[in-house]
């Protein structure tokens, strides 16, 4: 019989927010450990270290009071911290949808016929940065998709349209392969040699 998989550090998090959103009340950190094992099923081990966790990430308030810290968290915080996170990553969004329509003028620059392999070489490095930042956004969004489900939909609905720039930022590249395999008969090899193009590029999935 299989063991029992333990909860994710985010789940913890989650569970541990919980306590705070339901009771709406201040805490130790003795209370704290008494409550979370029972009613959210949170390791007692591991219990300070995801209460500083929200802490260190302004989720929960700590407050020194005497030789006691006091723990609290109010809904109202939570959704203000949202927010700015949310208006954080569409200002992300913004940039790296500026940043490929850019490239993608240049693509189309290219077409002409120019043989520039060094300004290849740096649109093929500029959209691997792209790629990695998506992929950190997306990355960040699974962060919080426990905490707001209408929220994390915005902006995963904001990520499918840099994706589905990105997979026409491909279209172009492909789409002069293709121009540069008819006027010259060169061979894909030659070609992804020539402009620096990975053999496994691909459109993302």
């Amino acid at each position: 019989m299989s063991k029992k998989k333990g909860l994710s550090l985010e789940e913890k998090r989650s569970r541990m927010m919980e306590i705070f959103f339901e009771t709406k009340d201040v805490f130790q950190l003795k209370d704290i450990e008494k409550i979370a094992p029972k009613s959210k099923g949170i390791t007692p081990m591991s219990v300070k270290d995801v209460l500083q966790s929200l802490v260190d990430d302004n989720m929960v308030d700590c407050e020194r009071v005497g030789t006691s810290n006091y723990y609290w968290a109010f809904p109202s915080k939570a959704l203000h911290a949202r927010k700015r996170k949310l208006e954080e990553l569409q200002k992300q969004h913004s940039d790296t949808k500026q940043k490929k329509t850019v490239l993608q003028q240049a693509v189309e620059k290219a077409k002409t016929g120019r043989q520039d392999t060094a300004e290849r070489e740096h649109l093929q490095k500029e959209l691997q940065a792209l790629r990695e930042e998506q992929a950190q956004l997306k990355t960040e969004l699974e962060k919080y998709k426990e905490c707001d489900p209408e929220v994390v939909e915005e902006i995963k609905k904001s990520n499918m349209v840099a994706k589905d720039a990105v997979t026409r930022w491909t279209d172009n590249v492909f789409a002069i392969k293709s121009w540069a395999k008819r006027k010259f008969s060169f061979d894909d090899s030659r070609l992804d040699k020539a402009f620096g193009i990975p053999e496994d590029f691909d459109y993302m999935d």
